[in-house]
């Protein structure tokens, strides 16, 4: 039986042994798309290679569950100009675009061996009444955003409780960063990457709450975002997206050597967003190497795609399947702005997976560089990979030296007044309708 294989390098690969006694793991699902997902297979007996994190199904599992998860919400303070309290039914792809974000940040912060000390403990929830809670509240959550107020209900796992199990300060340390990672993404205002913010920016492109947003939309709104954050903890990182399918490294590099910080020397890390298309109206079976190779890059940090209409975030593979995270669960609204808000939520308890057939062609893939020389180390091998992978003459995005102005693309400042440039506007709309030029 195939084994999982997790972006980030962590691979799982199965040695010549006994078949697995272990049963499949479950996959909570809503009832109304209960014959969309298949379960999820696992064997055991796997070795680690390189920079792999799973050396078993079980660390395999904890790496997954450390992810963080984030889903539709209800019951979260009104979004400026609208009367909407949550974003069910249309901000599946705002989600994953944080998902693919908060995945670059916990890079940034923890590292690649990071996982949550408590994620197989949620392991073991009741999976049917859980389902049956979210359909419920799927069903109802326009109607719920009319509403004034709800009783919050959220589980608890506390932060004291938490910090006690901890055998030193590093751990302390790297939980106090967690906590501070989720807490960027709460639904409110005030948090740097929430929905409320992403949607503002969204405003600069004509996008409004209840729209629905594309993963090349969603590439420039997390870039605005994380340009525009003044957090100091966030001054050592930023986000290039790519123009045409093309990055420019010397660009990258320009924005990695950018601080705000006069004294300040050290490049940035940066999170690469190459929005790309896998086909015309439907994703073309030649990519599946491509897709499969990308996501067993140790700089990859997934995929925001889906199927048409239905944002998943991409995290792996097993076989000619792959390994995501799903938005459509509606949960009720957590305050992160308190110093013990439970974690439980934010944490998915099982993978799901989904033939590379019902792929949507438009999606946009992340890579994490943590300075400029990961990040030159990052474009060559990516670049082999490329190559490798592509069955046509062109592959799907390429790397090229200098910057994007040397290949006659014009480039516009922007000021406090005007988020976005007039090119990035233009940009913006065009990406709207989710065209790409196919080579």
């Amino acid at each position: 039986m195939p084994t999982p294989v997790l972006s980030l390098g962590s691979v799982l690969r199965a040695r010549a042994s006994a078949p697995s006694p272990h049963p499949p793991w479950r996959v909570s699902r809503p009832a109304s798309r209960a014959d969309e997902n298949e379960l999820l297979p696992v064997s055991s007996g796997c070795t680690v290679e390189d920079h792999v994190i799973a050396g078993s199904v079980e660390e395999f599992r904890k790496d997954f569950i450390s992810r963080i998860w984030l889903t539709y919400r209800e019951e979260f303070p009104p979004i400026e100009g609208s009367a909407l309290t949550t974003d069910c039914g249309w901000g599946c792809t705002l989600r994953t675009g944080q998902m693919l974000l908060a995945q670059g940040l916990v890079l940034h912060f923890l590292g690649r061996a990071w996982t949550w000390p408590d994620a197989l403990n949620i392991e073991n929830s009741d999976s049917e009444s859980w389902t049956s809670n979210t359909v419920k509240k799927f069903t109802a959550s326009f109607e719920a955003s009319l509403s004034v107020e709800r009783e919050l209900k959220t589980p608890t796992i506390s932060l004291k409780e938490t910090i006690g199990r901890y055998s030193d300060d590093r751990e302390m340390q790297n939980e106090i960063y967690h906590r501070k990672i989720i807490s960027w993404f709460g639904d409110s205002r005030l948090a740097l990457f929430g929905l409320h913010q992403l949607i503002e920016y969204g405003k600069k492109s004509g996008k409004k709450a209840g729209d629905w947003y594309g993963p090349a939309v969603v590439a420039h709104i997390l870039r605005k975002a994380v340009e525009e954050a003044r957090h100091p903890d966030l001054q050592g990182i930023t986000i290039y997206v790519a123009q045409d399918c093309t990055v420019y490294s010397s660009d990258v590099i320009d924005k990695q050597c950018t601080s705000m910080a006069s004294d300040n020397t050290d490049d940035k890390a940066v999170i690469i967003l190459v929005p790309v298309r896998l086909g015309g109206e439907r994703t073309n079976a030649d990519y599946l190497d491509f897709v499969k190779g990308i996501l067993s890059l140790e700089y990859c940090v997934g995929i925001v795609g889906g199927k048409p209409k239905q944002s998943y975030y991409f995290a792996g593979f097993q076989d000619d399947s792959l390994i995501y995270m799903d938005p459509h669960y509606c949960q009720s609204f957590v305050d992160v702005s308190i110093k013990d808000f439970p974690l439980e939520t934010f944490h998915c308890p099982s993978p799901k997976k989904m033939s590379f057939r019902k792929m949507d062609p438009s999606c946009t893939i992340g890579f994490y560089c943590r300075n400029v020389q990961d990040f030159k180390r990052a474009s060559e091998e990516i670049t082999k990979m490329l190559k490798i992978s592509s069955k046509e003459k062109y592959p799907l995005f390429t790397f090229v030296n200098g910057h994007s102005r040397d290949y006659d693309f014009t480039s516009t400042t922007t000021n406090e007044e005007d988020l976005f440039s007039e090119d990035e506007k233009k940009r913006l709309k065009r990406f709207s309708t989710e065209e790409f030029v196919l080579l």
